[in-house]
């Protein structure tokens, strides 16, 4: 475009851009989203190369493209640079898929603000058959006036939504929750179930999917801990997750 034209004015280096449009050296074109992944077809004037990417997303299509073409400017035989792509694991935390054995997907994401939460529920209604349900809550001992702003991103972006605790801290659970409720609707509570309970909530969440359902588990992410009055506690919510799952007869 006119604004990367005018960063590159002047540079003496081969100008490399990518795209998922026309106008770039390289481009993804026919790019199919999953819950889990994505894959396209990386095109420039000189190749065409099947790519796949073990976690969903748009903003995975460009990560992805920038590290291949990368590797593929350097010298790197593409075959073995898409190969290399495709065994790839995801980040923990961050975007994460679990492994559900069943028709249903899981993800946990560290998104913990109104946007991050409104960014990761768009980027999986992009591949959704059937509901999108998220899980959430909001930490203790921090800025109260976005807790109805994140409530309102979970129920604007998903079918329904779970409100929990998340690092509770100092503060009552329970308060934490009514300030997230603030402003709610009817239609939106019906939507909407509380429990403060992280575990609790995670192993309903678990119960509640159906065939062709994303769960997304925002939050903690990577995080290994529950912190409740100054006390760190082992909460890990990969592990719930996997154990949840087991409970329902899931895995």
């Amino acid at each position: 475009d006119e604004y990367s034209a005018e960063l590159c004015e002047g540079l003496d280096c081969r100008i490399v851009t990518y795209s998922m449009g026309d106008s770039a050296t390289y481009s993804a074109k026919a790019v199919s989203y999953h819950p889990t992944s994505v894959e396209y077809e990386l095109v420039s004037n000189s190749m065409l190369k099947h790519i796949k990417f073990n976690t969903g997303g748009k903003f995975s299509v460009y990560n992805s493209m920038c590290s291949v073409i990368t590797a593929v400017e350097l010298g790197l035989p593409i075959a073995d640079v898409a190969e290399a792509v495709s065994s790839m694991k995801g980040i923990k935390g961050r975007a994460e898929s679990v492994p559900t054995g069943r028709d249903f997907s899981i993800i946990i994401d560290y998104a913990h603000t109104p946007d991050g939460l409104k960014n990761i529920l768009s980027t999986f209604s992009e591949c959704k058959k059937n509901r999108l349900i998220v899980l959430f809550g909001c930490g203790g001992d921090r800025d109260a006036g976005k807790r109805p702003l994140m409530a309102q991103a979970g129920l604007v972006g998903a079918d329904k939504v779970v409100l929990t605790a998340d690092n509770p801290r100092t503060e009552d659970p329970n308060v934490i929750l009514q300030d997230m409720q603030a402003g709610m609707t009817n239609e939106q509570y019906q939507r909407a179930h509380i429990e403060p309970a992280r575990q609790t909530a995670i192993e309903y969440a678990v119960n509640q999917a159906a065939p062709d359902d994303i769960v997304v588990i925002a939050g903690k992410g990577h995080e290994t801990y529950q912190e409740i009055n100054h006390v760190r506690y082992d909460f890990d919510d990969s592990v719930i997750l996997q154990n949840a799952l087991k409970q329902a007869g899931r895995v």
